[in-house]
């Protein structure tokens, strides 16, 4: 048994809201720089829908994961070494730029510079590649809210797996939201993809990074990865994907898009897992007992022998105490009410889904009934069979057992709690009913519903022997140097930090945005004067910049 610690994510979608404040906050703080105005390593798809990019989970198009060859082997679906090199100068099994979108700008400066005349000017959309007006036609929210509508329904790849009945229906019956990052997996497809080894998985913590230095632009990560998310920089010529935001997680900080999340719907923590046995779970013929394999492949972590064998492993006592702490571990496999996503990829994710029961709630109200009511919550699970297939499809290999067990364990919560909030004795039968103990299901309650910031966050904080080996990582990461992913070229914490860095644009026309596209610095105009650095003041004299030059001297910025 070889113990690993592995940060891990689990989403509550019965508590999003689809406001899309993850992915505004998380393009601010990584994917703001030129080369990456098409890239979101966190989006809000509405489902039904074809995601982002367009119908990325048609694997037998995008040849992404892993499957099993003839011998039962573990193969990467796009084939193997031999082909991976006989193609690596081509990979055009791949989104094209109109699967994402076009990036573009408005014309702004034509408002203000625009003669007098009989009509109003306007601002009309500029690509952002070829600097030519064009016709906006998709983006990474274009089907916003709209719950797979006749036109764009018969492009989900999930939907098209349901019969058709369904299809017709499901339109009427059900939407959700469904955010998503890079799932960070224990058996990482897109690491084994890459021929130049630039993709890794750190030892400390398992988040996934990509070395820019190494990375060669072949781009077979990006057909590897099943989630496609692992963006190319057609600036840098470099990959870059989610980095789980690893500044703020070594100082224990959750993610930026976890800080933000209005709906509070998402759940950060260490999860230790027996590295040994990765391979054979991933390798479990049948795609319906990939769930229960993945779930074994988790480790107790109040187990005395796997408490044993982590400290013998090197994995720091205050970060098993945060793994017994976890709310993901609890969520996983004490309630277990989180799914992964698409297990059948194989890659083993660490972002877990709890599927949604609202949806239920509201078709058992709409019918007069008590949309609250054990039974009746029991019996519409049973009946809406729709939202339960459709469900599988995406979170347990088409498997409806385990979903619709969930989906029962969060109907009997809601039963059992809403008796004592209505200052009636909690019934026993109700969480027996779902396996659960009253107790257990008061705790998966308060975890779930009014959990504070430290029990949904239990982020255990580097340690400061490890410090120089992480601060090796994060220049093998490359986050300082120019376009380096989320840094700006500027520092390790954003455009504001490190040495030399330019004025931000805040407001951009046009014009500005072409010049920044093909200026050999990081923000353009090169004749902004440069903002006094604190950071990088070592306490001594007066830092350059804070005060004007002395008549007589001459300002050099």
């Amino acid at each position: 048994m070889k113990v690993m610690a592995q940060m891990a994510m689990v989403m509550n979608l019965d508590k999003c809201i689809g406001c899309h404040t993850c992915s505004v906050t998380c393009k601010q703080a990584w994917t703001n720089r030129t080369g990456t105005e098409y890239v979101w390593f966190n989006n809000v798809e509405t489902r039904p829908g074809q995601g982002y990019p367009r119908t990325y989970e048609d694997q037998e198009r995008w040849q992404g994961g892993w499957t099993l060859n003839k011998r039962g082997r573990l193969q990467l679906k796009a084939g193997g070494r031999l082909k991976n090199l006989a193609t690596i100068f081509a990979s055009p099994k791949q989104p094209s730029i109109d699967d994402y979108y076009e990036p573009w700008t408005y014309d702004y400066e034509n408002l203000t510079s625009a003669p007098l005349q009989e009509h109003t000017p306007v601002a009309r959309p500029q690509s952002l590649l070829s600097g030519e007006p064009m016709s906006i036609r998709w983006s990474a929210n274009w089907d916003d809210d709209l719950a797979g509508g006749p036109e764009l329904a018969p492009s989900d790849p999930v939907l098209a797996k349901i019969s058709e009945q369904i299809k017709l229906e499901f339109e009427q019956t059900f939407m959700f939201y469904l955010p998503r990052i890079c799932e960070h997996c224990l058996n990482p497809s897109c690491a084994a993809s890459c021929p130049s080894g630039a993709i890794y998985k750190r030892t400390e913590d398992g988040i996934v990074l990509v070395d820019q230095d190494r990375c060669r632009g072949w781009r077979k990560c990006i057909t590897g990865c099943p989630y496609k998310k692992v963006y190319f920089n057609h600036r840098t010529g470099k990959a870059e994907k989610c980095t789980f935001c690893f500044p703020r997680i070594e100082v224990g900080l959750p993610t930026v898009c976890s800080e933000t999340c209005v709906g509070r719907l998402r759940y950060l923590g260490l999860v230790l897992y027996d590295a040994d046995r990765v391979l054979e779970a991933a390798s479990v013929t049948d795609e319906k007992e990939l769930l229960d394999a993945q779930r074994r492949v988790l480790l107790d972590p109040n187990d005395p022998a796997v408490v044993a064998a982590a400290e013998a492993e090197g994995i720091p006592r205050d970060w098993i105490e945060a793994a017994q702490r976890s709310p993901v571990w609890k969520l996983i496999s004490t309630y277990r009410v989180a799914l992964p996503l698409h297990p059948e990829y194989r890659t083993m994710p660490m972002v877990w889904y709890i599927p949604p029961l609202s949806p239920v709630v509201d078709a058992v109200a709409k019918t007069g009934e008590d949309g609250e009511d054990r039974r009746n919550l029991f019996a519409a699970i049973d009946a809406l069979r729709i939202p339960v297939e459709y469900l599988a499809e995406l979170f347990t290999a088409g498997d409806t057992a385990p979903v619709t067990d969930v989906l029962r364990k969060l109907a009997a919560m809601r039963s059992y709690m809403r008796d004592l909030a209505m200052g009636r004795d909690g019934d026993a039968s109700i969480p027996e009913s779902v396996g659960m103990s009253e107790h257990t299901m008061r705790e998966m309650y308060r975890l779930l519903a009014i959990a504070k910031y430290e029990e949904r966050y239990v982020i255990p904080a580097a340690h400061a022997e490890q410090a120089h080996g992480l601060e090796e990582l994060a220049t093998e990461c490359s986050l300082d140097y120019e376009g380096g992913p989320g840094m700006g070229g500027s520092g390790p914490f954003g455009e504001g930090s490190g040495p030399g860095f330019a004025s931000p644009i805040a407001v951009e026309n046009f014009h500005v945005l072409q010049a920044r596209q093909t200026s050999g610095t990081v923000a353009d105009p090169a004749t902004r004067k440069a903002k006094v650095n604190l950071l990088n003041w070592d306490g001594k004299g007066a830092p350059e910049g804070l005060f004007p030059p002395a008549a007589g001297e001459e300002d050099e910025s």
